[in-house]
């Protein structure tokens, strides 16, 4: 979605000719990946970090044109909502200390954000929902004035052909009915970007998918929305009804809605993907390119079309060099602070590797339904979830606390980062945050909760909402790890 697209309206001949097109790429696609040399690359990671802009007020900002302007970085870019701004950080090669790496470069391109957003008698906060985030924000005034926002919108409402409906059951119930996608940039990620060895892409593929409810629980930043109480993870319930443009004989027919955890497990490579890709989902934006006459084929189309469909780990196709496909990791929420992202990351790809030879007997005994139902579930209770997950000793599944699995997991992770030549000292270092955060069971979602009901006990809900946010940018700001936060509900 990252495309500049400069045509702003589409007649059916163009979805004709898109359709074709998405047809030929996948052929192409199927022999590039067939190329000896191709994903023969040094391996590296990356990240996409989405944030807000926020008042005095701790409210949003609508000032990202301005923002962006003043920066003059094309590593920063716009998002959906005048309010949010995504920090585009440059790869890093996996092998040595790529973690320490991103660390210091998100570190220090959000110091020289910080700068100019003071400029505006703003500030930049990275969490996964706003907390003092108001239904007046879910506006359509408030989108970014890009073509390619105001575009999807248009397409995916005129799908829907209804109000998306918004109805998430937690600790307080949310439901209301929108009539445009601008709830989308409620949700804000860390995006991370993991090239594996091209021959282990779908068994590394479905570790992902597997280990998604533990990462899912342990990063947690995402507990209000709307001044309620919804779920640990609310972004994961939030972002599939925002863009779920299925009318409700599609869903009882189990099309599956473009954002979803996957279609199942990986049987084949990353061809599979991209296959399921243009079978099951609709064009919604059928702008063409101009085809590259040299070199590996862009395959503009096809990326396009993926970009529209918001599984929480897909396939990104790369042209450079060689070629590869490398797996965006995108359920990660954005904070707590620069460390807790990192280790975030260490802790998924480490143990997303470190499966990565055992995961077809697990898949042999784990039909997919439970790793997709452990993904909610995990969402929905963060650190105090429970999941059913696969006794390979015994063979059988049994249902075991998440924070369990972690701690058994961690040694599983750190053998992953091992084997893809990360430094012992890297991999150590950022997987002790993990450990420290679950031996304090605390996480970002249970620390704003915890704070929050702190705060109520003599004021309003907002105004909890509004006193804890500012706590919460002053020690992100100061990178501080989580488990190291202020527990004001324990020294009072």
């Amino acid at each position: 979605m990252g495309q500049k697209i400069i045509q702003q309206h589409f007649s059916h001949a163009d979805f004709v000719r898109f359709r074709e097109r998405l047809i030929s790429q996948l052929d192409t696609l199927k022999g590039i990946i067939q190329l000896p040399e191709f994903g023969n690359e040094s391996l590296r990671l990356g990240a996409e970090l989405e944030l807000y802009l926020i008042d005095n007020n701790l409210k949003p900002a609508c000032v990202n044109e301005q923002v962006i302007e003043l920066l003059d970085d094309s590593l920063f870019q716009y998002e959906i909502n005048q309010y949010n701004i995504e920090l585009n950080l440059p790869s890093v090669l996996t092998q040595g200390r790529p973690f320490t790496a991103l660390e210091t470069i998100m570190v220090e391109k959000l110091k020289q954000l910080e700068r100019v957003t003071k400029m505006l008698n703003t500030h930049q906060i990275a969490v996964g929902i706003l907390p003092t985030l108001s239904r007046a924000d879910l506006d359509i005034q408030n989108m970014t004035n890009q073509l390619r926002y105001k575009l999807l919108s248009k397409q995916l409402s005129s799908a829907r052909g209804q109000p998306f409906h918004i109805d998430i059951h937690g600790d307080e119930t949310i439901e209301l009915n929108l009539t445009d996608v601008t709830a989308e940039g409620a949700n804000t990620s860390f995006q991370v970007h993991m090239m594996v060895p091209h021959h282990e892409f779908a068994s590394v593929f479905n570790a992902v998918l597997l280990i998604q409810p533990l990462v899912t629980a342990i990063a947690a930043n995402s507990p209000l929305f709307l001044n309620k109480k919804a779920w640990h993870e609310t972004r994961i319930a939030l972002l599939k009804q925002t863009l779920d443009c299925r009318l409700p004989d599609m869903a009882a027919h189990k099309l599956p809605a473009r954002v979803n955890l996957a279609c199942g497990w990986l049987k084949q490579d990353a061809w599979q993907l991209y296959a399921e890709a243009v079978s099951l989902y609709p064009v919604l934006l059928p702008y063409l390119s101009e085809e590259k006459l040299s070199g590996l084929p862009d395959l503009a189309e096809l990326n396009l079309h993926m970009g529209t469909i918001w599984s929480w780990n897909r396939p990104v196709y790369s042209a450079q060099g060689n070629g590869h496909i490398r797996i965006e990791l995108r359920a990660l929420p954005s904070g707590p602070s620069s460390i807790d992202m990192v280790a975030n990351a260490a802790f998924a790809i480490g143990l997303a590797y470190g499966l990565r030879n055992q995961i077809t007997d697990i898949m042999a005994m784990m039909p997919f339904d439970f790793a997709d139902f452990n993904f909610y579930r995990a969402a929905h209770s963060g650190i105090e979830a429970h999941l059913m997950w696969p006794d390979l000793q015994q063979f059988k599944l049994t249902q075991q606390p998440v924070g369990q699995l972690i701690r058994q997991y961690l040694p599983v992770a750190k053998q992953g980062l091992l084997d893809l030549q990360v430094d012992e000292a890297d991999a150590g270092y950022y997987l002790s945050i993990i450990e420290k955060r679950l031996e304090q069971g605390v996480t970002g979602a249970s620390w704003q909760l915890e704070t929050v009901k702190h705060f109520e006990t003599c004021m309003s809900r907002f105004e909890a909402c509004q006193k804890m946010v500012n706590l919460y940018r002053q020690c992100s700001s100061s990178n501080i790890p989580i488990n190291q936060w202020e527990r004001i509900w324990q020294s009072s």
